[in-house]
């Protein structure tokens, strides 16, 4: 057990085959080394076993929360849904904000830990130190706006009050490998199939009822000196500080107008680094236009509303209202909300840039539960593969065909017809099937994010070096290299980026552990992180010890890849980013991507050998589960256990 302050030392193991829930406690040792909520939930995944099927009953989905969750901690409403990927095959953590961390803190547990398959759709209740499953099977089939709102009278309660819902759509029963789980604010766990995981094992939502009941700190004098500290750099950061700084006006799409700027705007499946690039090179007229589903944009014309998450005053969420006509209908929509990285996928990198129907198009992914990125994504991939001819045999899409790609979402979700089939199994298997790994901008099977790699090299090696594929919540080197935290660096230039990725890696490990947004580095540091965590648990840590907890997490999730059989050749960049492919234009004009120097840069920093975790390196960070790599730094092989 343990007795560190943040933790309710419960966390509940249900066995979906079995219909059974037993309760246990944490180890404190592991609270320690792995901090909680994405470290310990990766713990929990990697003592499963690294060669379960990710679509079988053995594999391991954790609902977990850290020890900051749920408190008066600056955005700590965060939670990590932990599991193996059947996107991807990796180990994956996806997190989301909202209230759910924060209620499942209160209703008292650490984390819910879901195995096996239940014969029925089943969903859980949680609440006063005790989880019930429950019957689903009239919710099962439904999109998750209605599901939630059913459930939420059966559980009678109320969301914004006492109720938080995370439950799937038509996209996690039907398994499309992208599909996420969704709260009832529409945040998401969006990347890596936790949504398809859930639905392998016939859940369909998890309700959490419970009271505001806030951990209080072990050390209150430490913690509110910390506290404020943090609410401080908040406050006066260009980035964050409240109803001021452009997260908080424009929220994350902020991100637009600048890598357009930039020209690190991955446009048109990645073929241009900006949509102004794509129109003087004569792809589209100038209407096609980035600016038009931006930040700026939204909040000036389509913006309703600001909620927030838990304990967080930097509101970045944007609810936005629009009515869009559909095949000769008028919709109206009203959504959470319009996300940078979302706008990108379904809107510039698929030929798009119409901003009522990126709306619409984000609301309908939410309700089917499947990804937006990677949604959007496929989608541009199909287009650029049926401008080449290689979809004759399943149908196609056409750039920006918004109306298409509206149906197109609910057809992958319910894997309706060949080609929405095709694209529910992800690029990855889409590219093997159909022989278009070039039309591919996936890494170990995920797609990229919004951040164009032949602009911002940080992102390369960072794409190329998540443990959950293609990412940049990994390690966000735009801070550095966009916004100038928590210093300025060329994006251009590449010597110094990986040891830049690793820092932020790590870094991120914490925040991802704790669990808190990692909005928050955009003005807190480690400075902060350890007066917080140290307050409220009651330990002592330094801030080199609370980093190198940040690295063990990296570490073993890197290990649990490698026992997988992932090493350096999978940390690879679609061909279009690299020498010999389609370089950057425009301000980019002329880049690529210097993959191979930075890998080897990182690779050094971190103790690595070609991608593998050496077990000196397990045996330094105490990292003491399975059977090791039986890589040595030495080149050779490890030295055999004595056991």
């Amino acid at each position: 057990m343990t007795e560190l302050g943040g933790f309710q030392d419960n966390v509940a193991r249900i066995d979906l085959s079995e219909g059974s829930v037993a309760y246990e406690s944490i180890d404190e040792d592991d609270a320690k080394k792995y901090i909680g909520a994405r470290g310990l939930g990766v713990k929990y995944v990697f003592e499963q076993g690294p060669d379960v099927d990710p679509l079988g009953p053995d594999n391991l989905l954790a609902f977990m929360n850290g020890p900051l969750s749920g408190t008066q901690v600056t955005m700590s409403g965060r939670i990590a849904v932990c599991t193996k990927s059947p996107l991807t095959g990796t180990v994956t953590d996806s997190h989301h904000g909202g209230w759910s961390g924060a209620r499942l803190k209160w209703a008292g547990f650490d984390g819910l830990l879901f195995e096996g398959e239940a014969d029925d759709p089943v969903y859980a209740v949680v609440e006063d130190g005790e989880v019930e499953l429950r019957d689903a099977s009239h919710v099962w089939g439904k999109g998750v706006h209605e599901a939630r709102d059913t459930l939420e009278e059966e559980v009678d309660g109320s969301y914004g009050k006492n109720l938080s819902f995370m439950g799937i759509g038509p996209g996690g029963e039907n398994e499309v490998r992208y599909a996420c789980i969704m709260n009832e604010d529409d945040r998401s766990s969006g990347r890596g199939g936790t949504g398809c995981v859930m639905g392998s094992k016939n859940l369909k939502a998890v309700v959490v009822k419970s009271s505001t009941k806030m951990p209080q700190p072990a050390d209150k004098e430490t913690f509110m000196e910390g506290h404020q500290q943090a609410m401080q750099a908040i406050q006066e950061s260009e980035v964050t500080a409240p109803n001021e700084g452009g997260l908080s006006q424009f929220g994350t799409n902020v991100l637009m107008n600048i890598t357009e700027e930039m020209s690190g705007l991955p446009t048109r499946n990645g073929k241009y680094t900006s949509t102004r690039d794509a129109r003087e090179d004569g792809f589209a007229d100038d209407e096609f236009d980035s600016e038009q589903v931006s930040g700026e944009n939204v909040r000036e014309n389509i913006l309703v509303d600001e909620p927030t998450c838990h304990s967080c005053p930097v509101a970045c969420k944007k609810e936005v209202e629009v009515q869009a006509m559909h095949k000769g209908e008028e919709m109206n929509v009203r959504m959470e909300s319009y996300e940078f990285e979302s706008a990108y996928a379904l809107g510039p990198n698929s030929g798009n840039t119409e901003r009522d129907d990126v709306a619409v198009m984000i609301d309908r992914c939410n309700d089917m539960g499947v990804d937006t990125i990677d949604t959007g994504n496929m989608m541009a991939m199909a287009m650029e593969m049926t401008e080449e001819g290689k979809l004759e045999d399943v149908g196609g899409l056409d750039w920006g065909d918004t109306e298409t790609m509206i149906d197109m979402i609910e057809k992958i979700a319910h894997r309706e017809g060949e080609l929405a089939d095709l694209l529910a199994e992800g690029a990855r298997r889409v590219a093997d099937e159909i022989g278009a790994h070039d039309n591919s901008l996936a890494v170990k099977g995920q797609t990229i994010a919004a951040y164009d790699p032949r602009c911002m090299k940080g992102m390369g090696i960072g794409y190329a070096t998540s443990n959950r594929g293609a990412c940049h919540l990994r390690g966000y080197t735009p801070a550095a290299e966009i916004l100038g935290i928590p210093e300025k660096v060329d994006p251009y230039e590449w010597e110094g980026k990986g040891e830049l990725t690793a820092e932020f890696q790590d870094l991120h490990a914490i925040s991802d552990s704790f669990d808190i947004c990692k909005f928050n580095a955009f003005a807190e540091g480690i400075e902060e992180y350890v007066m917080q965590y140290n307050g409220m648990t009651g330990r002592d840590v330094t801030e080199e010890e609370l980093m190198e907890a940040g690295e063990r997490v990296y570490n073993l999730e890197r290990y649990y890849n490698n026992l997988v059989g992932f090493d350096g050749d999978d940390d690879s960049l679609p061909e279009r980013f690299l020498e010999d492919g389609i370089p950057g234009q425009g301000a980019s004009e002329g880049e690529y991507c210097e993959l191979e120097q930075m890998k080897d840069e990182y690779y050094d920093y971190r103790g690595w050998v070609d991608g593998v975790v050496p077990d000196e390196k397990l045996e330094a960070l105490e990292i003491e589960i399975g059977p090791g790599t039986g890589v040595s730094s030495d080149g050779g092989a490890a030295a055999p256990s004595d056991d």
